[in-house]
């Protein structure tokens, strides 16, 4: 990253297990972490970063193109997905949107989940969505947590998740991966 005044690498780790220490012990803004690695794996380090480090925002790193992988991490709590075989200008990219508090997918991916959005799946018109609820689920794809969207349109973590869950039963979506689908669909993570 050198050349890039605005990122610093502040340590490195060779297992997934070194990571999770680092992420505690330095707290950076941001950590790539990779998927194949000796011991604890990058899914399992993931979700240890996400349980001691929450402030912590994991990058994913990987040569996997397959949705399924994209999906685990997402789950797990990782804001970003950039694959290794990117350019150095799109991981550059991938770090300072991920540190800016929004979701990252790599253009490769989220050109195709766009375009996996199950053949012959409609999601529902957003016509009856309430602004709140629209805000709540535009954050959430970003990757923002309850907590911060709250904080954010100044409602209780309670009144987030009831704005989520009543968005997501209109649109007649299941989980965090349909919703980062219709963002892709409705062009939300071009907005900031």
């Amino acid at each position: 990253m050198s050349g890039q005044p605005d990122i610093q690498v502040v340590g490195q780790a060779t297992d997934g297990q070194e990571a999770v220490e680092a992420a505690v012990t330095l707290a950076p803004d941001v950590l790539l972490m990779d998927v194949s690695m000796p011991g604890m794996n990058g899914l399992q380090a993931t979700v240890a970063v996400r349980q001691r480090a929450p402030g912590v925002k994991v990058l994913t790193l990987t040569r996997h193109t397959e949705e399924s992988y994209l999906s685990e991490f997402l789950r797990a709590g990782a804001v970003g997905y950039a694959l290794k075989q990117s350019s150095s200008t799109q991981l550059v990219n991938a770090i300072r949107t991920v540190a800016a508090g929004r979701l990252y997918l790599d253009p490769e991916l989220a050109h195709g989940m766009a375009a996996l959005s199950a053949p012959g799946r409609t999601f529902r018109k957003p016509a009856h969505l309430t602004p709140r609820e629209t805000e709540a689920l535009r954050l959430t794809a970003w990757g923002h947590s309850n907590k911060d969207i709250a904080s954010r349109l100044t409602l209780s973590v309670k009144t987030v998740e009831v704005h989520k869950t009543n968005g997501m039963r209109k649109l007649g979506m299941s989980g965090r991966l349909e919703l980062i689908r219709y963002a892709l669909l409705r062009n939300w993570f071009d907005d900031n």
